[in-house]
């Protein structure tokens, strides 16, 4: 009998990757394509130039697939696809299926209000997100899972199906008519049409599974199922999450989506915007003598930051970064800071101070979703490209104060889609025994206790303080910021 694989697809904010596995979890092949610098044509505007997110896709698929083939695979072992595509993002499509205005990104403010219909949205037929799409691009259906619905949309959570209520869709500024068809996670959407099959390089007739939204794929395909195993994954968008049975109606710390799991939901607190960007930008901005001396060294510029804030002590000898690159929608004013410079500080103190402010804004976040629930947190496990970062992992355990770890797969996001692509055909019996099968558990670091001690003071006596600070100047310096930026666009 010969073997049989899932594939993963996961279209995130700054990549696109393809992995293929084996029913034991093994990764067989996988491809990757970087999405191109997102378009800010305005403050707090965000776009995806083009046809971004399909055109890099396209380019995974094939990439994925020359890898499969190569290694003497066959195309027709492959059993199904799990899609999932980044959250929060308004996808306005014409009659056909093509985009009718360019992919608005999570970042935009424009998401932060219903969608309302301008002069630049002519020919809109149908509004969606990402993953519905996709799927139209892969499929021809205009179908979507029904778990990628969060902000303005009229989705009725409780029965994981469009609203009812005629009051719910007037507050989305949306009819029916509008959307796509749902189905729920670990369900078929369709078949990869003869047109999508040409330009991807697999064949047709591969059945397109629902997942959910990013994050929570990333949940399942971490394996945090048990309570009081939180996940943080590290992406462009840093959250926090928890599995839960219930769709909690009154949460005041987090919110409640639903899970990749039918019928389970998953519980997000607030999380870093721009978070892992941030990172980049740092090392983008500030690194040019870093990479000198990492091709000097023989080493990546990541590891050799890593390795020179190794050495700086826990707390940056008091230069401390506030993330605020991207703010908060009921704060728009907000900007990022790093404060507490003197002499001593190098770009070893300021790299490791860009790590330490995440893992203090997650858990003061997290603190008070675990509060609510009234269930502490045991252990982390940490997702996305940041946990190779040996330094960054020790971070949050001493930060945290608990075990922490890491999977062997660090984007579980494809893990996950596999997962509800394997239900959806029967691969597994359960999604326990299928998160058995797939999810490696990789390294774990103890917190030191020292070190947490010092960071829970610095935390609790500067940190959770500097926003009230902060504010009132941050408000003023705003709007002259927006009336430099028109004046520029003038000239």
């Amino acid at each position: 009998m010969s073997d049989k694989y899932l594939m993963g697809v996961d279209v995130g904010t700054q990549s696109a990757k393809v992995v293929i596995f084996d029913l034991q979890g093994n990764v067989v092949s996988e491809g990757k394509k970087a999405l191109r610098k997102m378009d800010i044509p305005a403050p707090l505007l965000a776009e995806h130039p083009d046809d971004d997110l399909w055109d890099s896709l396209k380019l995974a698929f094939q990439r994925a697939m020359a890898e499969f083939s190569q290694a003497g695979r066959k195309a027709e072992d492959i059993q199904a696809m799990g899609v999932c595509i980044i959250r929060c993002c308004r996808v306005l499509l014409k009659e056909n299926g093509e985009l009718a205005y360019p992919v608005i990104n999570w970042m935009d403010k424009r998401l932060n209000k219903p969608y309302e219909y301008i002069d630049a949205y002519k020919g809109v037929r149908y509004v969606t997100t990402t993953s519905g799409y996709i799927t139209h691009r892969l499929t021809g259906e205009f179908k979507d899972t029904c778990a990628n619905y969060i902000g303005w949309w009229p989705m009725d959570n409780d029965t994981l199906d469009w609203s009812t209520d005629p009051a719910v869709w007037k507050s989305c500024n949306l009819t029916r008519e509008n959307v796509l068809d749902v189905v729920k996670p670990g369900e078929i959407l369709g078949y990869v049409s003869e047109l999508a099959a040409k330009q991807i390089g697999v064949p047709a007739g591969i059945p397109v599974v629902a997942t959910a939204h990013d994050k929570a794929v990333e949940a399942l395909g971490a394996g945090s199922l048990d309570e009081g195993v939180a996940l943080i994954s590290l992406g462009t968008y840093i959250g926090a999450m928890v599995h839960g049975h219930a769709n909690v109606k009154d949460a005041q710390n987090f919110w409640p989506f639903q899970a990749s799991i039918p019928g389970r939901y998953l519980y997000e607190c607030m999380g870093v915007r721009r978070g892992m960007w941030t990172i980049s930008w740092f090392r983008d901005q500030f690194g040019e003598s870093a990479l000198a001396d990492a091709d000097e060294t023989g080493v990546s510029i990541e590891e050799l930051l890593n390795m020179e804030a190794s050495k700086v002590p826990a707390g940056c000898e008091g230069l401390l970064t506030i993330h605020d690159w991207a703010p908060p929608s009921e704060a728009e004013f907000r900007k990022g800071v790093m404060m507490g410079f003197d002499g001593r500080h190098t770009r070893a103190h300021m790299y490791r101070s860009v790590l330490e402010g995440i893992a203090f804004t997650m858990k003061n976040h997290m603190d008070k979703m675990a509060k609510e629930l009234n269930t502490p947190f045991k252990r982390l496990i940490i997702s996305g490209g940041g946990a190779n970062s040996d330094l960054f992992m020790q971070i949050f355990a001493d930060v945290f104060g608990i075990p922490t770890s890491r999977n062997v797969m660090k984007g579980s996001a494809s893990v996950g889609c596999a997962i509800n692509a394997g239900m959806a055909v029967g691969a597994f019996d359960s999604y326990e025994q299928a998160t058995q099968k797939l999810v490696r558990i990789g390294d774990s670091f103890m917190p030191d206790m020292e070190n947490h001690r010092f960071y829970n003071e610095l935390n609790g006596e500067v940190y959770k303080q500097v926003n009230q600070y902060f504010d009132p100047l941050l408000k003023k310096l705003s709007p002259l910021v927006v009336s430099t930026s028109l004046k520029m666009r003038q000239l």
